[in-house]
């Protein structure tokens, strides 16, 4: 029996992951033909502000998938009005392919959740699920359990090692914001999307007043991120009162200064890679902690701040030696902002206010006490950041 695979998805934007898991499927679940299909609208999530319409998402799906022989690019879903739900899509693929065994293409998320799907037991009737899984052993005793579960239930279920990239489509949207997301889009791809300005690839955010910038950079964030970068932000104009730093680079280099915090740390590396940036060997094998420095770049590259903005992002995470009064307050706003709780952390707000040099010396031994209970390497930069402290208090 010839096997047909169906691959659906919002593809917001179809990226160099799906190209990939689609090509792969087709190898390791003997596929005839798969069809990938873009929803029209996602029953089970909200879509972002300014996605692409369902025809540029199709659009671009073509693109991404020419030349490839056993794919091709539908538009069923494109034709039904309403929401895009699966079992829907599987009769119609039943009738088209009346001999086929249908094999249905998800994600570990997906698969998990499966039974909280429309007509969920029908699906399971209807196809084979062909689950791809990365294989870490949290997600795999979940995976077996469930596939274990449904088996038993009557299910086939089929797991594929995803050796592919791993990024979602919400990490594609960021880097496409920060200009840098070339090498991880398939051939055509990139030129359609800048052509029709998608993904804010045209916008200008250089200089934005404080409204907007607070608008635009909280958009890039994750959600539980949002209230600490304004927390970070109102502290960092108190203490620039204080201490009679500059309040307006105090308040942007605090709204700023997590900007690139939801990429993910390998895609850290594409960035830096992007803005021809060479990395030292902490960098690299901790890719975690460019955050600061990858924000700094896109402060100054994407955002227009100055050298005073971006030199007090860059230093927010591990401190250095020789820091100036903004790149002081910009570290401590950030340690001490108001949704901050961990021991010593009082004593800590109060010393700010009092002895910056002295609050700065706090809290990078207080880091440096944490990573050492952690068994984690100490950054270069933080410990030359504590010897200039000790030699100059």
């Amino acid at each position: 029996m010839e096997r047909i695979g169906i691959y659906g998805g919002t593809f917001n934007p179809p990226h160099l992951g799906h190209f990939q898991a689609a090509n792969q499927a087709v190898e390791a679940l003997g596929l005839k033909e798969l069809l990938v299909i873009p929803d029209r609208i996602a029953p089970h999530k909200t879509m972002p502000e300014n996605t692409p319409l369902p025809q540029q998402r199709l659009d671009m799906l073509r693109l991404a998938f020419t030349g490839c022989d056993k794919i091709r690019v539908s538009d069923l879903e494109l034709r039904r009005e309403g929401p895009s739900y699966t079992c829907e899509t599987l009769a119609q693929m039943k009738e088209a392919y009346p001999k086929a065994e249908l094999v249905l293409l998800m994600g570990t998320d997906m698969f998990l959740s499966i039974e909280q799907w429309k007509n969920a037991s029908r699906i399971l009737q209807d196809a084979t699920l062909g689950v791809f899984h990365r294989g870490d052993k949290h997600e795999q005793t979940a995976v077996e359990k469930k596939k274990k579960d449904l088996e038993a239930r009557g299910a086939k279920v089929e797991l594929v090692h995803n050796a592919v990239v791993n990024i979602s489509s919400t990490q594609m949207r960021r880097l496409l914001a920060f200009r840098c997301a070339g090498e991880l889009l398939p051939p055509g791809v990139l030129e359609y999307i800048r052509e029709h300005r998608l993904y804010h690839t045209r916008a200008n955010w250089k200089q934005l007043p404080m409204e907007q910038l607070e608008q635009v950079v909280t958009g890039l964030l994750n959600p539980n991120r949002v209230a600490h970068v304004l927390g970070c932000r109102d502290t960092a104009v108190e203490l620039a009162n204080h201490w009679g730093a500059d309040v307006t680079d105090a308040a942007r280099a605090g709204i700023l200064h997590d900007v690139t915090k939801a990429i993910d740390g390998p895609l850290q590396l594409t960035l830096c890679k992007a803005y021809g940036k060479i990395l030292d060997d902490f960098s690299v094998r901790y890719p975690k902690t460019l955050h600061a420095l990858t924000g700094s770049m896109v402060a100054r590259r994407i955002f227009g701040e100055n050298d005073a903005v971006v030199s007090a992002i860059e230093s927010h995470t591990t401190g250095k030696a020789n820091m100036n009064l903004l790149e002081k307050i910009i570290y401590l706003a950030d340690y001490i902002e108001p949704n901050r709780d961990m021991e010593g952390i009082e004593t800590l707000r109060r010393l700010a206010f009092q002895d910056l040099n002295a609050a700065m010396k706090l809290g990078l031994e207080m880091t440096l006490e944490y990573l050492h209970h952690q068994g984690s390497e100490v950054s270069p930069a933080s410990r030359e950041a504590l010897a200039w402290l000790n030699a100059i208090t």
